[in-house]
């Protein structure tokens, strides 16, 4: 087990070291008023602590992403502990904590506005547009992911359809009343579901000394499947995921102080880092090889591996238990996922949230039709929703290597896992049947071409930003 336990040990000296690194590039100001602060309104600004902020970031970005993606990614080989190792402490994490830091200099904004300050006026109705399909795929896959695993734990007199009714009424009840009231006091007992799921499967494995493979770059896929760019498509939340970019300005409207970034943001993805870890370690060893997982992957997909290993590690109850930590991380992204539609929709048309009635008919159209994409193939929907939530996190890691070269800082430790990330989205989607469906030769000097007239674009317009003396932070002299 010494890459299993090595990549967590990676994972947790990560958080001290290279993000307490990332903090000091991007430079901290402990007196600055935050967004909960000076924009107050007890519905989505208002100031939490840390530790609850903390809880319900990592239950916000922790959706079915560090659970299905690590076990579909588990195909792969050992190769996967690499990605999600090093993807989690020097792209995903760098990329949520500049995220909700850039989100908390700036009035707490979402990504499409910090997207049309950074990176151009056009690319605000682009990433606009973008962020609210992410989200609705997000919202949508959150719906069926935890209703089928629901379905193979409760009695059968309940159908799937009362199942996805009751997640869509929980959804409309955490969108329009304040985030203290139902999100705030629901995630703890949430969050302890989650502990008892993760450390049960992780001390399982080690006491039960499962056979988690070594350490390898060879290629494990049955199917043969490349690695670049599959991998890295499919495990997305468990090493660096767009759909956190939606997540992070909900918390960073309710955070007290600069300081508390860290923990907050980037502390909560090597978290979710962890968790990727322990379902690719039980994935590549339960299930007697790459081609047995294959074939229950299959036949039932990423849920029907869920139940099967937490009954095998954890008996019955103790299974149950850890399936239904699972059925809480997809719960308490879905939500939010609406929550920050909803914000995004109302940004955008500058329409105030304070009355419940404003909310209702922006996120009544939102319900409807993610209720139509229910009906859609649960496969199909997962694609599409990879490629979206990278393609997010593309242009996240852009607009912090933009803020980061604006202040004349080090946006090196944005620009590199963004333009490895703009070459691996390219090449999947004119590559993909989904997408172009090119040979993969020809999507690789595709690719190559994108990604360097991406670069290309990014200087010319970094350059001339920073000779115009660019205000990178909102102006707080006013506010009271």
């Amino acid at each position: 087990m010494y890459t299993f336990i090595g990549g967590i040990v990676l994972l947790i000296v990560g958080y001290f070291i290279y993000g307490r690194f990332v903090e000091k590039v991007f430079g901290v100001k402990e007196a600055r008023q935050t967004p909960a602060i000076t924009k107050r309104d007890n519905v989505d600004y208002l100031p939490m602590g840390k530790k609850r902020n903390s809880l319900i970031q990592l239950l916000n970005i922790a959706g079915v992403g560090p659970i299905f993606g690590p076990i579909m990614g588990a195909l792969y080989g050992p190769a996967a502990f690499i990605w999600i190792v090093i993807g989690c402490i020097f792209a995903g994490a760098v990329h949520d904590y500049l995220t909700g830091m850039i989100s908390i200099r700036n009035r707490g904004a979402h990504l499409p506005e910090l997207a049309g300050k950074f990176l151009g006026k056009t690319m605000k109705h682009v990433v606009n547009a973008f962020a609210i399909l992410l989200l609705l795929l997000v919202g949508t896959v959150f719906v069926t992911a935890p209703a089928n695993l629901l379905a193979g734990i409760t009695p059968e007199w309940v159908s799937f359809g009362v199942i996805i009714a009751a997640i869509f009424i929980y959804y409309v009840l955490a969108t329009l009343l304040p985030i203290d009231k139902v999100i705030g006091r629901l995630y703890p007992f949430f969050g302890a579901l989650l502990l008892i799921s993760a450390i049960g499967v992780a001390a399982s494995l080690i006491i039960t000394g499962a056979p988690i493979p070594e350490l390898t770059l060879e290629n494990m896929h049955p199917d043969k499947a490349p690695i670049f760019p599959l991998l890295f498509l499919t495990i997305s939340c468990g090493a660096l995921s767009g759909f956190h970019a939606t997540q992070t300005p909900i918390i960073s409207r309710t955070t007290e102080n600069e300081s508390q970034g860290r923990f907050i943001f980037y502390g909560m993805m090597i978290a979710e880092g962890i968790i990727a870890m322990i379902w690719a370690a039980a994935a590549m060893s339960l299930f007697d090889g790459y081609n047995g997982l294959a074939d229950i992957l299959a036949n039932g997909g990423p849920a029907a591996v869920v139940s099967e290993a937490s009954t095998a590690m954890l008996g019955a109850i103790g299974g149950t238990l850890a399936v239904l930590g699972v059925i809480v991380l997809p719960i308490t992204s879905g939500d939010t996922a609406f929550r920050s539609a909803r914000m995004i929709i109302a940004d955008y048309l500058n329409i105030s949230q304070s009355k419940i009635v404003s909310r209702l008919w922006i996120a009544i159209p939102l319900f409807v039709i993610s209720f139509a994409l229910t009906k859609i193939d649960f496969t199909l929907l997962w694609r599409y929703f990879s490629w979206a939530n990278q393609s997010t996190a593309v242009i996240a890691l852009w607009v912090g290597a933009m803020y980061l070269f604006i202040a004349k800082k080090n946006y090196w430790i944005a620009m590199i896992p963004g333009i490895f990330m703009t070459m691996a989205t390219s090449t999947y989607i004119l590559n993909a049947a989904i997408g172009f469906g090119l040979p993969l030769n020809i999507s690789y000097i595709g690719a190559s071409m994108i990604t360097v007239v991406i670069i290309a674009l990014f200087y010319k317009a970094a350059i001339k930003s920073r000779s115009q003396s660019f205000q990178l932070d909102d102006d707080l002299t006013n506010v009271a």
